[in-house]
């Protein structure tokens, strides 16, 4: 069903976005004011649902890419996304319908929003990731045989470039990031085009919804002065992801984070609050896999998530420091993301692994 987004929704599907952003994505505050100002001026944001869209109407993707610390260091205008949707559709020769995000974690829920007020389209509830994931080619779009590109990436200073790699979708990421470093760091992009019939196929359905609604469970407990973590859980059960609890609780005692391959890499050691052994989490931009005492407790691409213990909100992995007092909690993936071509593409071995994925379901009952 679709609606137009006002400031409240607009709060809460940034705070749902960080919760399903597993810790990268970036914190979605700078898009949601950029969002926000737009909504001030009396742009209108639509959301509609994917079967809303003909099936010969055309979609494209749209997203920030790079170094989320480097655009709180140099805000973008708000057109820099909206430059390369209409470049690509200009090489295309065809005007986009609506928009779509890339994923629904973190800042990349707020870009789409964004470009769907400055272009004056809506933005169709869903996305290609049902989480965030560090690379282009880890969206159900390409999984499911939609080509990336041709991809157009635009910076703050007008620059744009078109990047063609045909169905390759792995070159495309290497080359996108290739320009994005040399834009410093940050870029905005226009991605996966693709047919009505396509999105339907291929796209998670509902997450922008999903968003909202875990960030809106989380504000109402507040405000209640109730249990918002359980809010939480009960939000994500009465979705398509169907599954999630807390693994941990505890204060953080060491993070190790340095920069690799233009990725946030590193651990966090989490001590439990009584006698116990920690929690050791392992992240790439994300969270990737959590274990205690060498067992795995949750591994990618299901959800982890910590957590602040008072506020339950999210945490990225740039903003994890010792001393904090943490909930972590994991996230079932929903069915169109657990297929062998979808595991192909963004199970553990994709990070570097060599552990093979089992649900965190099961994981919960051994």
């Amino acid at each position: 069903m679709s609606y137009n987004l006002d400031g409240q929704t607009l709060a809460d599907i940034a705070r749902g976005a960080a919760i399903m952003g597993t810790g990268g994505g970036g914190d979605p505050l700078v898009g949601r004011m950029l969002v926000q100002q737009a909504l001030d001026e009396g742009l209108r944001v639509k959301v509609i649902d994917a079967h809303e869209v003909a099936d010969d109407d055309l979609v494209i993707s749209t997203a920030m890419m790079g170094a989320p610390s480097v655009v709180v260091e140099k805000l973008p205008s708000g057109d820099e996304a909206v430059a390369s949707l209409r470049r690509l559709e200009e090489h295309l020769g065809r005007s986009a319908v609506a928009t779509i995000p890339m994923e629904c974690g973190g800042l990349n829920s707020m870009i789409p929003l964004l470009v769907a007020a400055r272009a004056g389209i809506p933005v169709v509830d869903g996305d290609g990731m049902g989480r965030a994931f560090p690379e282009l080619q880890m969206e159900t779009f390409g999984v499911y045989g939609v080509p990336g590109s041709p991809l157009v990436v635009s910076d703050a200073a007008g620059h744009t470039a078109l990047i063609e790699t045909g169905t390759d979708n792995v070159q495309m990421e290497s080359f996108a990031r290739a320009v994005t470093i040399r834009m410093g760091g940050a870029s905005y992009i226009a991605e996966y085009s693709m047919s009505g019939a396509d999105v339907k196929r291929t796209a998670i359905p509902g997450t922008l919804s999903l968003a909202r609604d875990l960030g809106r469970s989380v504000r109402e407990a507040r405000e209640a002065h109730t249990d918002a973590f359980a809010a939480l859980i009960q939000a994500v059960r009465s979705s398509i992801y169907g599954y999630a609890r807390p693994l941990f609780s505890g204060k953080i005692v060491d993070v190790s984070r340095g920069v690799v391959d233009g990725f946030t890499a590193g651990t966090v050691v989490i001590e439990p609050f009584d006698a116990g052994l920690p929690m050791v989490i392992d992240f790439r931009n994300e969270n990737i896999v959590a274990k205690v005492d060498g067992r795995t407790v949750a591994i990618v691409p299901d959800l982890i998530t910590i957590l602040d213990l008072d506020s339950a909100s999210a945490i990225t992995t740039e903003a994890l420091r010792f001393g904090q007092r943490v909930r972590v909690l994991a996230i079932a993936t929903p069915p169109i993301m657990r297929t062998p071509e979808a595991l192909e593409v963004w199970g553990p071995h994709a990070f570097g692994l060599d552990e093979p994925w089992v649900p965190v379901e099961e994981l919960a009952a051994t």
